[in-house]
């Protein structure tokens, strides 16, 4: 029997609320509180740099105040000034309303009750004796002042000749360029190892590019008397973040895409990833996302569902006047009594070897992704409300890890990365969800993390942003606790698992496994099955043997190097992102076809496919 490709993580990238994912800063900065002062002092540095902070003005409290879900920033919008542009309605009486207008602001097509008159000084006046609808431009107060955003001062449109990208795609940019820079090896280097038909790249957006700069402005150009831009509408598309990945990062030619399934869309891609690598499709996947909705259309919307937790929620849980400010640090409290999630923004990406590759490279291991499961709820009353199909992804989940690691491997240092938003609903399906599970599988005092408390819901980003920490979690020890609130609330199913407030120390040795879960609008339920580094490490020294794992360990140590070197430039500030517009185009010109193999540029693609079906093969 061949032996199956284990999907191997070799590199993690990305951005959101805590900073730089590389360097496992992000991490560091969620569990700030239980960091040593060397630990501090690098992110610290990490995020002033990101920040475009230094000396007194990278001072700790300046850096912390401004990372995590905040209240809403000026650079994105200010809640207390949301423009939008009010009905109007005016009755003219007697004498007829009258008006100026200059020819250029003169609508195309007079409306019929209008009497125009052009006077001298070039202008026309309008006169009018019949109701006038008029949109007038005002500001008004937004309910909902709380979000994930960026560190303050980041901009990753400045880092590269971003040329009016919405601010998703910059963001993806980033996050494609820091996961290669985080996996220490050459892509230059990579390429020579494996064949161009076999990189594999899924990355979206659960909204798409929903920003002025995108969708947004497509939508809201003409309403606001603006003219539509040929950029609006294919950069708003879903999938734009993997076309930009290879277009501008890679140079990729293998298989793309992107799979929604609204907030599962991470850990939806993430098996396309792996079905690739298992099937031997690919040798090398790239699996991202980035979502950009802190923006006051996105927010209205969710808003409107009854979703977000408002300034008003978080007073009334919290016993504040009407003016009182809340506390928008504490705006996402998973778990605890609360009253909606919070929006953020993120991008996040992964890179993935088969295990072959992985040994004959030097790459790190930081772990494996054994399986992802997908299950929706079947019939539904509210699309938007929480299922079934939820049981069915973690129980899967449980039981693939419990074939790899036994019963005994299944009950030791595991723990399970909650969607958690921070909604009443969440609360209580999925504590009963992952409590259920944990009974039928024998756990006790399984460690729950919940994330979005410090980052916020990224929506299409989320899972990624769990996968990433806990990949950082494995390689520091350290697991943030949910830290936003004071206690459980009381219809929180907690039977045989362990919610902690407070960040804990793990023993990278000691761990096995995780299982990373996520819930969709929609009903599209997602659980991953990821193996520790430990574990994985285990398993590759079985396959290969000890000669191969020395060898393998030398290499290592070069790649081990550059990853630290890496991301020591990337603090310093010497380190853009890789962005290579109009860089080794191919056209007509560069292929070569032949029956048994095709030839594009200096890559040889062989076309020797074989029958798969050949039990099955008809007869002349």
């Amino acid at each position: 029997m061949a032996r199956q490709p284990l999907p191997v993580f070799v590199g993690l990238g990305g951005i959101n609320g805590a900073g730089r994912v590389s360097g496992y800063h992000a991490l560091r900065r969620m569990a700030w509180e239980a960091l040593s002062s060397d630990e501090r002092a690098g992110t610290r540095a990490a995020l002033a740099q990101l920040m475009g902070l230094k000396g007194s003005d990278a001072e700790e409290s300046r850096v912390l105040a401004h990372t995590l879900v905040r209240r809403v920033e000026a650079a994105h919008f200010d809640p207390n000034a949301v423009p939008w542009n009010q009905r109007l309605v005016t009755q003219a009486g007697d004498p007829p309303l009258t008006f100026r207008l200059r020819r250029n602001h003169l609508p195309q097509r007079v409306p019929d009750h209008w009497e125009v008159t052009e006077l001298d000084s070039g202008e026309f006046q309008v006169r009018t004796a019949e109701t006038q609808d008029w949109l007038l431009p005002v500001v008004r107060e937004f309910e909902v002042k709380a979000a994930g955003q960026l560190p303050s001062g980041f901009d990753p449109g400045t880092l590269y000749p971003s040329r009016n990208h919405p601010r998703g795609l910059q963001m993806m940019i980033y996050a494609a360029s820091d996961a290669l820079g985080d996996m220490g090896i050459s892509w230059d280097a990579l390429q020579r190892h494996v064949s161009v038909d076999q990189v594999s790249v899924y990355a979206g957006s659960a909204m798409g590019q929903l920003d002025s700069a995108g969708g947004g402005g497509m939508l809201k150009a003409r309403y606001n008397g603006q003219r539509v831009t040929s950029k609006f509408c294919p950069l708003s598309l879903a999938e734009m973040p993997a076309d930009f990945v290879n277009a501008y990062v890679l140079g990729s030619m293998g298989s793309t895409g992107a799979s929604l399934g609204a907030c599962a869309s991470f850990l939806y891609n993430l098996r396309l990833g792996i079905d690739d690598i298992r099937s031997g499709r690919s040798r090398v996947v790239f699996v991202g996302a980035a979502e950009a909705p802190v923006v006051p259309e996105v927010m209205e919307g969710y808003a409107a569902m009854g979703a977000l937790a408002t300034d008003k929620g978080l007073r009334e849980l919290d016993g504040l006047s009407a003016d009182q400010e809340p506390d928008h640090r504490r705006a996402c409290r998973p778990f605890a009594e609360n009253c909606g999630f919070t929006i953020a923004e993120s991008a996040q990406m992964v890179v993935l070897f088969d295990d072959a590759l992985a040994m004959e490279m030097g790459a790190s291991i930081l772990g494996a992704a054994a399986d992802v499961f997908v299950n929706a709820d079947g019939y539904k009353k509210s699309i938007s409300g929480p299922g079934v199909g939820n049981y069915i992804t973690m129980a899967k989940a449980l039981a693939a890890l419990r074939g790899i690691l036994g019963e005994e491997g299944l009950r030791a240092g595991g723990q399970v990365q909650a969607h958690g938003t921070g909604t009443p609903q969440n609360r209580v399906t999925e504590s009963r969800i992952l409590s259920s599970v944990a009974e039928a599988f024998g756990l006790e005092n399984w460690p729950v993390a919940a994330l979005k408390c410090y980052l916020g819901h990224s929506l299409g980003a989320a899972s990624g942003d769990q996968i990433t920490a806990t990949l950082s979690s494995w390689a520091t020890g350290l697991l943030p606790g949910i830290s936003t609130i004071d206690r459980l609330a009381d219809d929180v199913v907690s039977d045989r698992l362990d919610f902690s407030l407070a960040h804990r120390r793990l023993d990278p040795a000691a761990q096995r496994y995780a299982v990373v879960n996520s819930k969709g609008f929609g009903g599209n339920n997602a659980s991953a099955a990821l193996l520790s580094p430990a574990v994985t490490q285990r398993m590759l020294q079985a396959r290969y043997g000890a000669r191969e794992w020395q060898a393998w360990q030398a290499r290592n140590e070069q790649v081990e190097a550059a990853r630290r070197d890496y991301d020591e430039a990337v603090t310093a500030g010497r380190v853009k992102p890789v962005y290579r517009f109009d860089h080794g185009v191919l056209g007509d010109e560069d292929v070569a076809l032949k029956a048994s193999s095709l030839r594009v540029g200096d890559y040889e693609i062989a076309l020797d496919l074989r029958n798969p079906w050949d039990d099955m093969t008809p007869g002349d």
